[in-house]
């Protein structure tokens, strides 16, 4: 794997061999992962929480995912000391979630493409945060296909398979007076 870099704050994926521009995440985005981080790392410890720069391996186009966040099991620790990377040899994170970008190409990469490489790779949960809509949508895979265990909005605690312990209400997420 090679990095690119032309000097300026652009993101790039590989797709089909050629390198496609993704769009900057909106401050919005950024702070609604940010406050998952925060509630996440209080209860599973800031070494088991990874924002976007961690690099999730896939199989399809593009290779690699950079999730805006990841929560990953206590062996990958010490595999990400030296590259912040989840190859598909590796046992797959424990939770994947995806703030949703507005635009109609982003929130089908979000629900659609994402969704089906996720699954593929055995991540055991995912989530689909979407501000437009301010809901939460929860996947676990069963067997080799996501279902979904709900779509939670409004005054909603998020229930979630893997993390029966996160005390979410979904309009904390949103909420953009505090």
């Amino acid at each position: 794997m090679s990095t690119y870099n032309d000097n300026s704050e652009k993101f790039y994926e590989l797709f089909n061999g050629e390198l496609i521009e993704v769009p900057q995440e909106s401050g919005l985005n950024v702070e609604i992962a940010n406050f998952l981080f925060l509630k996440f790392a209080l209860l599973l410890g800031h070494r088991r929480v990874r924002s976007q720069g961690l690099e999730l391996e896939v199989r399809g186009e593009p290779k690699n995912r950079y999730p805006d966040l990841t929560i990953i099991r206590e062996e990958h620790i010490q595999q990400l000391s030296k590259r912040n990377t989840i190859r598909l040899s590796m046992s797959p994170a424990l939770l994947v979630v995806e703030v949703v970008n507005s635009g109609e190409l982003q929130r089908e990469k979000d629900y659609i493409a994402k969704r089906i490489q996720y699954q593929d790779c055995g991540i055991p949960e995912y989530w689909i945060v979407d501000p437009e809509t301010q809901s939460i949508l929860v996947l676990e895979l069963t067997g080799k296909s996501y279902i979904e265990i709900g779509s939670f909005s409004g005054n909603d605690l998020v229930f979630s398979p893997g993390f029966r312990l996160i005390n979410l209400k979904v309009s904390a997420v949103f909420d953009r007076e505090n």
